[in-house]
């Protein structure tokens, strides 16, 4: 293996940090001179006692120990592997080994043991194994977590706006400055802020935190982690969101829920762009890109005095607002058959063959709830079997009585039409006549549109025309 990382591997490894334990001063220059390529801290010790003090004062997610210490060796600094809050990745080195001294550092807990003397490209490949198992198990973390993550984040749409969002999208994802993303509720804040992180192709997991569905007194910790003992209850220590997001993208929705005081510690954070978790003296370097989102108009809350000013304009770095879907009804056209299609992949159910009318039935509608509530539409349409527009229909459209709509078409042949307790078809009326009177009912429920009116009824539409020639044969011969 070379003894050199790509690129990712050097971005996620930046927020690690090491220490190297070892009494010969050439040994910590030759480790400390290839680590500090790839992780932002490296310091050296030349003893157990130099060590603990370090230990103490700053965090360290790896120790390279040497066993053969003057003083207390190795294997006896007991502080490193007892301290469940500070416990840091272990590769032990030695030059004096048996089988008994590798059992033993093994049972401390040691990740890798390494026999002296060594090449570099051999330190190298243990400490990659140990940070990549760290790595993962923050991105399991971040799976566990995202529940959406297995939602397409393309975004349909092919009107003026939604254009211009994707280019948006492309244009920011590149840099690491925050982003700020505004609209209103159910417009698919997420599902841009998931484009900006995929395009910008960083290395890191997206991870996603709606502000306002977390107590306020619970947000630090979850954002910054805690050590054990911090506060009530905290029988263990956490990373937080921050570390886990580590390389990849935080996505803080509902920013304009946050508390004024979680405003000034995130404001810190993307100034100095370290943490310090809860309960802890130490600061932890973190590379994070931070993108905000919100239903309100965050300017107007730093009016009102709801939000910190200076945590907004450095929020508001770069910033992309979603129009609402009543302004770009033009992306229904794409949306619906993109919702359709996967909604019934989710459910296991066939494509449906939904007319060309059903979408332009939707366009008279503001939609309030925006993509989310058309998202919703479709679902129910797809679970009860209704095309869109007949069940927006029913919902929206309050429908005359079955007779009042019925009359006028059978007013030539029914003069003498009596309803019988004011619901339902006469009973004088023919079987013939009903259907008649069913048929033309459901054409003009949709405007005319027969194909529509001949899928609900579960016909073909040439069954309908011929109906139609049938009624039109008879109507001439009365006349006559």
């Amino acid at each position: 293996m070379s003894t050199s990382f790509d690129a990712n591997q050097v971005l996620q490894y930046q927020a690690f940090s090491v220490l190297v334990v070892d009494d010969e001063p050439g040994m910590q220059a030759i480790l400390k001179k290839a680590l500090s390529k790839w992780f932002s801290k490296v310091d050296t010790a030349g003893s157990i006692e130099q060590a603990e003090t370090l230990r103490l004062d700053n965090h360290y997610d790896l120790i390279i120990l040497d066993i053969n210490l003057p003083g207390r060796s190795g294997i006896e600094w007991e502080e490193a592997f007892n301290d469940d809050e500070r416990r840091a990745d272990v590769i032990f080195m030695t030059g004096y080994a048996d089988l008994e001294t590798a059992i033993s550092a093994l049972k401390l807990g040691a990740t890798d043991f390494i026999l002296k003397p060594f090449n570099l490209s051999q330190m190298l490949q243990s400490v990659q194994r140990c940070m990549d198992k760290r790595l993962n198990e923050r991105l399991q973390y971040a799976l566990s977590r995202d529940v959406k993550r297995h939602i397409v984040s393309e975004i349909a749409g092919c009107s003026d706006k939604t254009t211009q969002l994707r280019y948006l999208i492309n244009q920011f994802a590149p840099s690491r400055a925050s982003v700020l993303i505004e609209g209103e509720s159910g417009t698919g804040k997420e599902l841009v802020a998931r484009g900006v992180h995929e395009a910008s192709e960083r290395s890191g997991p997206f991870v996603p935190l709606n502000c306002g569905a977390i107590a306020p007194e619970l947000l630090e910790s979850e954002l910054f982690g805690h050590t054990s003992g911090a506060f009530t209850g905290a029988k263990k220590g956490r990373e937080g969101l921050f570390r886990v997001a580590n390389g990849g993208t935080l996505f803080l929705d509902e920013i304009g829920e946050m508390p004024l005081s979680m405003q000034s510690a995130l404001l810190r954070v993307l100034e100095q762009r370290a943490i310090r978790p809860v309960g802890s003296e130490k600061e932890i370097s973190i590379d994070v890109r931070v993108v905000a989102a919100t239903n309100r108009n965050l300017q107007q809350e730093v009016a009102k005095g709801n939000f910190r000013e200076d945590l907004f304009y450095r929020l508001n770095v770069l910033k992309i607002d979603v129009a609402p879907l009543r302004e770009r009804k033009q992306d229904l056209k794409e949306l619906v058959p993109f919702f359709t299609k996967m909604l019934s992949n989710e459910l296991g159910i066939a494509d449906p063959n939904w007319a060309h009318e059903d979408i332009e039935a939707l366009h008279n509608y503001d939609w309030p709830g925006n993509i989310r509530e058309l998202k919703n539409l479709i679902e129910r349409c797809l679970l009860l079997g209704k095309p869109p527009a007949h069940y927006w229909r029913e919902l929206n459209v309050t429908l005359q009585p079955v007779v009042a709509a019925a009359q006028p078409v059978e007013a030539e042949v029914h003069s003498d039409v009596t309803v019988v307790n004011g619901e339902g078809y006469p009973n004088s009326w023919t079987l013939k006549d009903v259907e008649r009177s069913h048929i033309q009912q459901l054409v003009d429920f949709h405007d005319g549109n027969k194909s529509a009116a001949a899928r609900d009824l579960g016909v073909a539409r040439k069954t309908l025309e011929r109906k139609y020639k049938e009624w039109d044969a008879e109507d001439c011969g009365n006349a006559e």
